[in-house]
């Protein structure tokens, strides 16, 4: 099987979120057990090792009615093909996003992607796009390359990472830049706008989410903005697979930028160690007490709300904060402030330092992530691979991946409500289990050895594309973009001036079959040892 996995980011040439992370990672995954699988994504201007990338070839793709230049180059990392499409108009700029012209450059991207194809030896089963910067590529294929031999039997999965983020213009950018005409436009018009992931979900022959709860809960207006009348009509093709994490890079027995190192057997011996330099080097008390840290981007999604409501009362507690992090002004000022108000008890760092978050991974007690949304994440597995036990809510893959210890099994403190009281008990509940000296190391150990790995999703992956190679040409029918061109080409053909043509009649509205839905949920299962921890311990006084 081939794979051709489209993103606008991925490690360790481009990041600024979790979709490099799994970009980077999943392919290699794949690649491990024995997919060919290939990853295509910009030549940003501060791409990481340009020098090991090699030219080869360069053609033209169309923008709109304008035809632009496309530079194609390619490197190999951890045994990955990587692919990148070089236009130094579109993408020789500082940074990924947040560009007056992300519109056009994302419409010129996922059209590069397909036109890659006429100039590789690699042609692709499945194309997996991912997030609203590749999500015209299946609008694309459908509308001018499925009559094509190289592409009638290319099938698209989609993969939506952060639905907030859709790629939302107004209706003039169709024609001049995507050139989609009007007769076509239906495909992307959603609300009165062109809507990138719209047309991803209405012409992709599967529509993946990043955890198994937030394909569910993206079905809910709360969570889908905008889209969740869409999804319920597409539901059959919608499906969760939860996201692991790179334990080679995240391994706290050969982390260079941790004090110690350590595993499951010695973290009793190298984890003390590690908080230790952690205090030091924020200046807090070292006094016995629990750290609690946060490593997230200050925003309200990302329940720092909560966190600031409660923030005093944990420090009443006797809890010692660590935050780092940037983001909105007034969760920023909050922090500087509570910390110069409590020295010895809060440290911060405002701004994003990836070796200081390895070492408050390692050196923390526990690990506070009570996000409003969180469709996977990233950071609560990570912090139980460096046995930094996770305060979670319950919501998208935070419940599929964290589960609460009050019933002696699981790996950590969960609340369900997005309320600062629950946040407080859950964190309360924390505390209270860290100074049960007998149960503590016992919840550790396990949540050290929960298998995030991402050769269990991988496997996930594996189904689903074997899945959707085997959808038959009939099954695309009822996809609108398919139907659109065969009507257009059917319609226009009749107007060439070869004769008479006979058009054949036949039925495009055939509906689709229903196929199971890849669940995504793999088999982490939890020693079953109890950690000697109630849900409602005694209050130490």
């Amino acid at each position: 099987m081939k794979i051709l996995y489209a993103a606008s980011e991925a490690a360790p040439y481009a990041k600024s979120g979790g979709l490099a992370d799994v970009a980077g990672a999943l392919p290699k995954a794949l690649v491990r057990d024995g997919i060919d699988c290939r990853v295509i994504m910009p030549l940003y201007g501060d791409l990481k090792f340009k020098d090991t990338l090699t030219y080869v070839t360069n053609f033209s793709v169309p923008v709109g009615w304008r035809s632009q230049y496309c530079g194609l180059f390619k490197a190999e990392h951890d045994g990955v093909t990587f692919y990148f499409i070089d236009n130094e108009y579109y993408f020789k700029r500082s940074g990924l996003y947040g560009f007056y012209d992300d519109g056009e450059r994302f419409a010129f991207f996922s059209r590069a992607i397909l036109e890659t194809l006429f100039y590789t030896d690699f042609e692709p089963d499945i194309i997996n796009c991912n997030d609203w910067q590749t999500a015209l590529t299946p609008v694309y294929l459908n509308l001018y390359y499925r009559h094509l031999d190289k592409f009638n039997h290319i099938k698209t999965v989609f993969t939506i990472h952060n639905i907030a983020y859709q790629g939302k213009y107004g209706m003039d950018i169709l024609e001049d830049t995507c050139g989609i005409g009007a007769r076509d436009a239906h495909i992307v018009e959603y609300d009165g706008c062109a809507n990138f992931m719209k047309g991803a979900i209405e012409t992709a022959d599967k529509v993946t989410t990043v955890s198994p709860t937030y394909a569910q809960e993206i079905l809910d207006p709360w969570f889908s903005h905008g889209l969740d009348g869409l999804l319920r009509q597409k539901q059959y093709k919608l499906c969760g697979i939860l996201n692991g994490i790179d334990v080679d890079v995240f391994n706290p027995a050969t982390d260079p930028d941790i004090p110690q190192n350590y595993d499951a057997n010695t973290v009793q011996q190298g984890k003390p160690v590690c908080k230790a330099a952690l205090q030091d080097e924020f200046g807090l008390n070292k006094d016995g007490s629990p750290v609690m840290a946060m490593v997230t981007r200050l925003v309200g999604h990302k329940g720092v709300d909560l966190v600031r409501s409660i923030a005093e009362g944990l420090l009443q507690q006797g809890i010692e904060l660590v935050i780092l992090g940037s983001g909105e002004a007034q969760y920023e000022n909050f922090f500087n402030e509570l910390c110069a108000r409590n020295p010895g008890r809060v440290g911060v760092y405002i701004g994003f330092n990836a070796k200081l978050a390895q070492r408050i991974y390692a050196g923390a007690d526990i690990f506070l992530m009570p996000s409003r949304s969180e469709p996977c994440g990233l950071a609560q597995m990570v912090s139980c691979r460096y046995g930094t036990i996770p305060v979670v809510r319950e919501t998208g893959g935070l419940r599929d991946s964290i589960h609460d210890s009050g019933d002696g099994y699981g790996n950590g403190f969960t609340f369900a409500n997005y309320n600062a009281h629950e946040l407080y008990e859950a964190c309360w509940r924390a505390k209270e289990g860290y100074w049960n000296k007998e149960g503590w190391p016992v919840l550790v150990k396990r949540a050290m050895e929960c298998d995030f790995s991402w050769s269990n999703s991988a496997k996930s992956y594996e189904g689903l594309y074997n899945e959707v190679v085997k959808l038959l040409p009939n099954e695309l029918k009822s996809n609108p973009a398919v139907c659109s061109l065969k009507s257009r080409i059917q319609r226009d053909f009749c107007f060439i001036g070869i004769g008479p043509v006979k058009r054949k009649t036949e039925r495009i509205d055939t509906p689709v079959r229903q196929h199971s839905s890849v669940t995504g949920e793999t088999n982490r299962m939890l020693p079953e040892r109890s950690t000697g921890i109630s849900k409602k311990p005694a209050i130490r006084k």
